[in-house]
């Protein structure tokens, strides 16, 4: 793989601005959160001075909450609700503004975690994009912890690629190397850049 081909997304949870901007000056632009309330604390700052960082939200989305993690967020890395697509596809008519989106699929099948049902994928992102409009760019899996990642990225990969999807959202400090040979295009990665969180 081309390096080129892979964005690194620098994921700056309980971090602080302070740490933020020495991976800003030191030439990233693309960061990941997973809490509105972080976003809101550091983030609306940090863009008016940095107005070319990427911002990518990577949490799970309440309802509540969609209006300000769109004001925000140039990436949406975790939709995978039909009422969620339903507030972004409102919000972009309202605006006259488009996002991308990643559609989260629940890749383990796991009773606790959010994404969409292997079974319901298809026609999950046909209605996101052809009924809704969404710009859809891809796909995002988090593999179920402790099992081999292999199998589930190899799956988030074929799933994409049925449904000409050119990205995928998969990898962390732990397992961005054999997602990134799975055909990852963009990895989440905080504890490699920032260090141990507190």
């Amino acid at each position: 793989r081309n390096l080129d081909e892979v964005e690194v997304i620098a994921v700056s949870k309980k971090k602080s601005s302070e740490d933020i901007k020495k991976v800003i000056d030191s030439g990233h632009i693309s960061f990941g959160e997973n809490q509105l309330q972080e976003v809101e604390q550091k983030w609306i700052n940090l863009k008016k001075e940095f107005p070319k960082v990427k911002l990518h939200f990577i949490g799970g989305i309440q309802s509540k909450k969609v209006k300000s993690i769109f004001e925000h967020c140039d990436v949406i890395h975790s939709v995978d609700r039909i009422k969620i697509v339903q507030f972004f596809a409102e919000l972009e008519a309202k605006t006259q503004k488009n996002k991308e989106y990643f559609i989260q699929i629940n890749i383990g099948n796991e009773e606790q975690k959010g994404g969409i049902r292997l079974s319901e994928a298809d026609e999950f992102i046909s209605n996101s994009r052809d009924h809704y409009k969404l710009n859809v760019i891809g796909l995002m899996c988090l593999p179920p912890l402790g099992e081999e990642p292999k199998k589930y990225f190899t799956e988030l990969k074929s799933i994409a690629d049925r449904n000409n999807l050119a990205c995928l959202s998969m990898g962390m400090s732990n397992d961005y190397d054999m997602a990134i040979a799975c055909g990852a295009t963009h990895i989440r990665i905080g504890t490699q850049i920032f260090g141990p969180r507190n």
